[in-house]
């Protein structure tokens, strides 16, 4: 189970705590060390705290920089940010003081900059990589702490194309499909997953991509990570581009399959640690080496398991909030892989959308696996899909839910 990714505003507010509260710690240390060391006197005080404000305020924004960009989170990184904010702070320090002086940058003036840097000013820099060791990593994390929002639970959604009907089909006979009804549709699926807590996103519609609605196939999400896709069907890969923006706008890492790979999103189920990834018709041998070497060194295990008979492993089997894989036992080739296995009824049944803890979305065409799900005392919410049914979509193929 992985922690939600903080957001973009708290993981800003915490770096301006870090950054700048170092950056006084900094101030005064070095600041009260000269004075101590100069005797203590009004006038020298006034004049350190003058010397050190302009380098102290720009190692307050440097730090804060480096925060917001993760580097707080090991103790090397921290270093690296004391010690190249304390450097630069330090040199932009010394030019202030040589413009706002009004003398024209000259070698004298570069001779005092690099005498500054390893002179007066070295217990500054020496002082910003202590800081950033010690105050600086335990401000970032108890920051994050006292800034803590209600995870935000979103749920990427994208229009039907006007050319739904036109959609990639391989297991199925083609049949009309209704447009207006599968407008309909959409909206009440949405309206599920907003009435569930979810804040649901549009991406911007994709119109001369007939598939488009069916984002899941474009992202797949591992706690602050977003895989971007490499999608099988060639009239697909011009999809992911909205979706990549969408994702880094909400301050996600982003890695990216690259050809000869290909992986749809519907491929992937995530049991815990586990990633279980379908080898069929969208999915090939390269796109699953390429997943498996982003995700290992992060403890994911990647299973690569064999699609035949259907388009995606999601069409074939998904997971209750507990772990366990349902599947349609005439359309799972093996069961035996998944560990914990239960036989739905019904062959969209297989196919179910975790909500919460106790909570799953479902489509209404499988009513009796809504009974057997119910019985296992899980709420279940029904919504309606059947125009996406006819081109092998199902309830997990049109959203992607970030935690």
């Amino acid at each position: 189970m992985h922690t939600p990714a903080p957001s973009f505003a708290r993981r800003l507010s915490a770096s301006l705590i870090t950054g700048f509260v170092t950056a006084l710690v900094v101030h005064a240390a070095v600041v009260l060390m000269y004075f101590v060391s100069n005797g203590a006197s009004g006038e020298a005080l006034v004049a350190l705290n003058n010397y050190f404000l302009a380098a102290s305020l720009s190692l307050a924004v440097l730090l804060t920089i480096a925060a917001l960009l993760g580097a707080f989170r090991t103790w090397w990184g921290a270093a690296i940010a004391g010690l190249v904010g304390g450097i630069a702070a330090s040199a932009l320090g010394v030019l202030y003081a040589v413009v706002s002086s009004g003398t024209a940058w000259s070698d004298q003036a570069t001779a005092f900059l690099f005498t500054s840097l390893a002179g007066t000013s070295l217990v500054f820099e020496v002082g910003a990589v202590v800081a950033a060791l010690t105050a600086g990593r335990a401000l970032w994390k108890a920051a994050l702490s006292w800034s803590r929002d209600v995870p935000r639970r979103i749920a990427l959604v994208r229009p039907p194309s006007s050319r739904l009907a036109e959609g990639e089909i391989t297991h199925l006979e083609r049949v009309p499909v209704d447009a207006e009804l599968a407008e309909t549709q959409w909206d009440g699926y949405v309206a599920a997953l907003a009435a569930e807590g979810f804040e649901v996103l549009d991406v911007a519609a994709a119109d001369d991509h007939p598939d488009s609605v069916f984002i899941e196939d474009t992202v797949v999400i591992f706690g602050d990570l977003a895989v971007i896709t490499s999608p099988g069907a060639e009239s697909r890969r011009g999809e992911i581009t909205d979706v990549r923006e969408t994702v880094a706008s909400l301050g996600l890492r982003v890695a990216e399959i690259a050809e000869p790979g290909t992986l749809d999103g519907g491929d992937v189920l995530k049991v815990g640690t586990t990633v279980y990834v379908g080898r069929g018709g969208r999915t090939n041998g390269e796109g699953i080496r390429q997943l498996r070497a982003i995700l290992s060194p992060l403890g994911y295990t990647v299973v690569a398991v064999p699609v035949k008979k259907a388009l995606h492993l999601k069409s074939v089997v998904t997971a209750l909030p507990d772990g366990t894989v349902i599947g349609y036992p005439k359309l799972v080739e093996h069961p035996g892989v998944f560990g914990r296995f239960l036989a739905v009824p019904e062959e969209h049944g297989s196919a179910v959308v975790v909500l919460s803890d106790d909570a799953v979305l479902l489509s209404s065409s499988a009513p009796k696996t809504a009974t057997l799900l119910a019985d296992l005392g899980y709420r279940v919410v029904t919504v309606d899909v059947s125009e996406f049914e006819k081109l092998e979509g199902c309830v997990t193929c049109l959203s992607v839910r970030i935690r």
